[in-house]
């Protein structure tokens, strides 16, 4: 009981010495920060310190009230470490609504995990993480930590928020460096009054502040959270990465170090590989087509693994080692192509991308920094017919880039230094989903026939996933895609045309019984038996955020049904007809005799539309719903 006493006593002590100047008592939050915030940051101090090219100091003293459970990621603390960065100390309380102090945290509570755990072959950089165990709100994380860098290229970012719902009682980033340290950096979403200061030691200060700024509220269907949040980046002039030196101002310069530094010394391939690709495009005389016989022999020959180990972060394996050792990470495959294109006199440029599926992010035409890529892809600058590919993919047609890269602006790095490129952009119009079935209704409402379905654009990768999976496997996946009750498959075909227009072709033969309800000379039926849209996104009151769709498409389907006899429409016959400036639909059923045809095309148009038109967004989804939810009513007419 004493030593009990004693600990919560010491307890007590510690958070009172460390922690007195600030009282985190939930109700000293102002209600004009509270409307949409799961969390509000109380605090956020991020000081970073570069004293010179090989050394860097970063201090961060972070405190945030946890609303609800959708604020607990921001409770939640990562740390990476490496060769190049050490954690000093980290160190944090937990407070409850009252601002009480009721636990205390340090590193030894933090669990320690490779950085992209379950992807890489070797792992350089590694990440501390740490979750606070608490369920009843709100409460209080208050943590503080150093670390120290070995480098002065890759600096901490400033970021007012980092999701949507998260208010700020203030923030602030400083910056010190000595006054001959050049930087340049960017702002975005707000005015810059940095303060600047020199002390008697010389040291030059740089110092933003922001407070009391409401949370972004969280709505469907809203722009890349960027567009709202606001950040500061700082990059050097000149620096210091992992014992190279070099500076840049702009993408032309930074090109030119990655080319120079990082890439020109790591193409050399053994003789008898140069040697078998000459042969192996002996007989093709046109460049594009020797340039895809190469890469289909580097998909047959590698195989992608992550690899994050020392400059390895930013330079690739040498070409030599990825053909002894037939892998590596994205880096490490597009410097091997180009070797092997290299072989043939085909040139190509090594290219830094933001990839992602979610959002199409660019790189900005105006600011160069390194922090702004996180994967590579190989651009083939052919006079009139520039290729792309992405190398990372053992099963993707040579020329398509995908969701995954594809619209934005990326970083050529080439001899002659670094110039932005912009990779293909697939239109909605190209994005399609087309089909085609024929099904038979039997007299016991019995469901059988083949449906035929082709991908094309983005949507040439519906199906990816199936590939590698065995026939067993894949009539399971395909069974929770089609919405149909019963659904038995007796034949699946995939193939893939993987020449430059690529397109995936799904043919399926299926049977479901009992598909049609027949009650008397009456038959009952979904009439759409492959795609019917989700429930329609929820309404939101007081729209903040614009309207924005990240890809658009069209599915095109015509099903048609021979019936076990001829019938008539009991209710009114779907036909459904939209057009919205994001969209168009229709959807028609045709009856004749003992056949319905069943037509549904939907037309979803990407881009960012006026925040005016998320009600009728919603209802257009809403009546998309309903139409692909129609149930037939027919009756017999002998």
């Amino acid at each position: 009981m004493i030593k009990h006493i004693i600990s919560i006593c010491c307890l007590l002590l510690i958070c009172k010495l460390a922690f007195a100047q600030q009282n985190y008592d939930v109700s000293l939050i102002s209600k004009d920060l509270l409307p949409y915030a799961s969390a509000v940051v109380r605090t956020d101090e991020l000081n970073v310190e570069v004293q010179d090219l090989t050394s860097t100091i970063v201090r961060v003293k972070f405190a945030v009230t946890i609303l609800n459970k959708n604020g607990d990621h921001m409770a939640a603390i990562y740390l990476a470490h490496d060769k190049s960065q050490s954690i000093k100390y980290v160190k944090g309380i937990i407070y409850d609504e009252s601002g009480k102090p009721t636990g205390k945290f340090s590193e030894s509570n933090f669990e320690d995990g490779n950085a992209w755990d379950g992807f890489s072959l070797f792992e350089g950089t590694k990440v501390k993480s740490y979750s606070p165990s608490v369920t009843s709100y709100p409460y209080t994380i208050y943590y503080e930590y150093e670390q120290r860098l070995k480098q002065s290229l890759e600096l901490p970012k400033w970021r007012s928020a980092s999701s949507f719902g998260v208010a700020v009682e203030k923030s602030s980033f400083n910056f010190t460096c000595k006054s001959d340290f050049a930087i340049r950096y960017k702002i975005k979403n707000m005015p810059d009054n940095v303060k600047i200061t020199t002390d008697s030691k010389g040291l030059k200060n740089y110092q933003w502040d922001v407070q009391n700024l409401k949370a972004v509220k969280s709505e469907p269907y809203s722009p890349y959270q960027d567009k709202y949040f606001k950040s500061i980046e700082i990059t050097p002039v000149k620096f210091t990465y992992y014992g190279f030196n070099g500076s840049f101002t702009n993408w032309n310069e930074l090109g030119k170090w990655y080319y120079d530094n990082l890439l020109s010394t790591r193409k050399q391939l053994p003789e008898e590989t140069i040697q078998h690709i000459k042969e192996l495009t002996g007989g093709i005389s046109d460049p594009k087509l020797k340039a895809k016989k190469i890469y289909e022999y580097m998909q047959n020959k590698t195989h992608y693994v992550s690899v994050q180990v020392g400059i390895g972060g930013l330079q690739p394996f040498l070409a030599s080692d990825v053909d002894k050792q037939n892998y590596g990470d994205c880096k490490a495959l597009v410097n091997y192509t180009q070797a092997l294109l290299a072989a043939a006199n085909i040139e190509s440029y090594y290219c830094v991308v933001q990839a992602g599926r979610a959002q199409k992010i660019s790189l900005m035409s105006d600011y160069a920094s390194v922090e702004q890529g996180n994967h590579i892809i190989l651009c083939l600058p052919f006079k009139n017919d520039t290729t792309w590919a992405d190398c990372t993919s053992e099963t993707i047609p040579f020329g398509y880039l995908g969701p995954f890269t594809d619209d934005r602006t990326v970083l050529a790095c080439t001899p002659e230094g670094g110039k932005l490129m912009h990779t293909p952009a697939y239109n909605y119009k190209n994005n399609l989903e087309n089909r085609h079935a024929e099904f038979t209704i039997s007299s016991t409402g019995d469901l059988s026939g083949n449906m035929n379905t082709r991908f094309s654009g983005s949507r040439y990768e519906d199906r990816e996933e199936f590939l590698n999976e065995p026939q067993t496997e894949q009539y399971k996946m395909l069974q929770r895609i089609y919405p149909i009750n019963n659904m038995e498959i007796k034949k699946l075909d995939l193939k893939q045309d993987k020449s430059f227009d690529p397109v995936t072709s799904e043919y399926v033969k299926i049977e479901a019984a009992e598909y049609a309800n027949l009650t008397g000379n009456k038959i009952n039926f979904m009439i759409n038996p492959a795609k019917r849209n989700d429930e329609a996104p929820k309404r939101v009151i007081n729209r903040v955020n614009d309207v924005y769709i990240n890809r658009g498409f069209v599915e095109d389907d015509e099903i048609k049904y021979t019936l076990p006899g001829d019938f008539k429409t009991e209710k009114v016959p779907l036909n459904v007809s939209i057009e919205k400036p994001f969209g168009k639909f229709t959807a028609t059923m045709e009856l004749k005799g003992n056949q319905l045809i069943y037509k549904r095309k939907f037309t979803l148009i990407n881009g960012t539309y006026d925040k005016s038109l998320y009600a009728d967004l919603v209802d257009f989804y809403q009546d998309v719903y309903d139409a692909d939810n129609y149930s037939a009513t027919l009756v017999k007419t002998n």
